[in-house]
């Protein structure tokens, strides 16, 4: 990109990316808590490892106004290297996951987002929806908290949806959480705040080195770790960056969100932090608040900083209530609630991904997971689609010596059985004219399927012709095809 677009982005919005960040940075600090907490580190490992991903993606991501932090998306996958190694290995597991990134950027895999269909799309949000909901349940538990959190909270999500009909100069949310912490200083009410999550860090982040050894044995033992991490945090980080792409009407780049992804988890793994992606709650947060340039993610992770290290007594009187009230609004609007009068009105097979993304996504708590199973069966009612598509006719002579078999649409696996099906072997008329002007074979078993149904025809006698083959089917099957090299009818035979 230019230089002028680069700073376009980070100037053409400034002051309501500087109020949006100020409230994505007051609600990254009891999720960072918690998912450290996930992970079974010190609190600061998350707070650290926020602030320092945030301010690295924001100068180096390909999507801004696209908030990352640390995730519980990657925290679940590190616990047991956690307890079976301790925190030095995650340090240098989220280094190699980092570099996995770059990696990853700098060999464009970016384009594997193709793949996602838009009712894959529609199952990861409508689960990052539910589980974000989720996690604010222990807050809300009657065992829990009094009486009066559950005021709190409906007063938060009153201001939340109420106070844009004022004004939208300031962020609805900013206002939930300075009124709430102001009520609840006022009159003392007792409810849980930031600083029951865990203590703030109240030093800087310093460079070290993980203390880990530098042989064959470190590598085997983070490999999958920061392998696993690395895959899930960029699916996480490229789905969120789509959807933001579409709540704002913009486009960004994949693989530049790679390589910055990247970047951060490299440089956090020396500062003493744990990996992390983008977050979609935190995201929408920003979006839905005004945050549209690079600035918001910058000015959020800076202000988590200064949030913990400076001024860590006042935040650490912030009520629980309100951050809750943020995110079940999260939650409200990162739903698509258009999704459910859909299930009537979408094709069946298109209901049963977004249904099982969702099913997978909920009951794995592995992001990944969901999405492969929906792209797997996305893949697999697609090629059930194209297969139905497919038909052999056929006609001959009328003194039945030459039959001319006509293939029309996609001759690929899913497609060569009904192939086989279509022709009367036992009939062996003098002469087969398999006419595939109309088809295109696509994979090994098209070609193996060709090559079958011409040696069976030449075992009965018949003379066989493969005619109006397109050049990408030709170069496939001169490739692979067997049935005019030497040796072909044994090979049948031995088959």
């Amino acid at each position: 990109m230019s230089f002028a677009q680069y700073r376009h982005e980070w100037t053409h919005n400034i002051r309501p990316d500087l109020l949006s960040g100020l409230v994505v940075a007051l609600a990254l600090i009891p999720e960072a808590i918690a998912f450290s907490i996930i992970a079974g580190v010190d609190p600061k490992v998350g707070l650290y490892a926020s602030f320092s991903i945030a301010v690295i993606t924001a100068i180096t991501g390909g999507r801004p106004g696209m908030i990352s932090a640390a995730t519980a998306a990657t925290a679940v996958l590190m616990v047991t290297l956690v307890r079976d190694h301790g925190l030095e290995y995650l340090l240098a597991a989220t280094v190699l996951a980092g570099l996995l990134q770059i990696g990853a950027g700098l060999l464009r895999l970016g384009f594997v987002m193709r793949f996602v269909s838009k009712s894959v799309m529609t199952g990861f949000v409508n689960a990052l929806a539910i589980l974000i909901f989720m996690a604010q349940l222990p807050e809300l538990d009657p065992r829990n908290v009094t009486w009066l959190t559950y005021v709190l909270v409906a007063a938060g999500l009153a201001i939340i949806y109420l106070f844009p009909r004022v004004t939208r100069a300031i962020p609805s949310p900013l206002v939930t959480i300075i009124v709430l912490t102001t009520l609840t200083l006022a009159f003392g009410w007792d409810v849980r705040t930031v600083s029951d999550m865990g203590a703030l860090p109240d030093t800087l982040p310093v460079f070290l080195l993980p203390d880990v050894p530098l042989n064959l044995e470190t590598l085997q033992i983070i490999f999958p770790y920061s392998l696993a991490v690395a895959v899930v945090g960029l699916l996480e980080s490229l789905m969120t960056q789509q959807l933001v792409d579409d709540l704002t009407d913009t486009t960004s780049s994949r693989n530049q969100e790679c390589i910055g992804q990247g970047l951060a988890n490299t440089a956090t793994g020396f500062i003493g932090g744990m990996a992390g992606c983008a977050m979609i709650g935190q995201s929408m947060i920003n979006v839905k608040s005004g945050g549209r340039g690079r600035l918001s993610t910058f000015f959020a992770g800076g202000m988590l900083l200064i949030f913990c290290v400076v001024l860590g007594d006042w935040v650490g009187r912030i009520p629980m209530p309100a951050l809750v009230s943020i995110m079940i609004m999260v939650s409200i609007g990162t739903f698509s609630w258009s999704s459910l009068k859909d299930l009537r009105d979408h094709p069946r097979s298109s209901s049963i991904v977004m249904l099982a993304t969702v099913f997978f996504v909920i009951y794995t708590h592995n992001l990944a997971i969901g999405v492969l199973v929906g792209v797997l069966l996305s893949g697999i009612f697609f090629a059930w689609k194209i297969a139905q598509l497919f038909r052999v006719t056929s006609e001959i002579t009328a003194d039945g010596r030459h039959r001319t078999y006509t293939v029309e649409g996609q001759l690929f696996f899913a497609s060569t059985e009904d192939f086989m099906k279509a022709f009367d072997f036992r009939e062996a008329p003098e002469k087969v004219t398999i006419d595939v002007s109309r088809a295109h074979i696509w994979d090994i078993s098209s070609v193996a399927a060709l090559d079958m149904a011409v040696l069976k025809f030449r075992r009965e006698g018949a003379e066989v012709d493969i005619i109006g083959m397109n050049k990408a089917s030709e170069t496939i099957v001169d490739k692979l095809a067997i049935h005019d090299k030497p040796g072909a009818m044994d090979a049948l035979t031995g088959h």
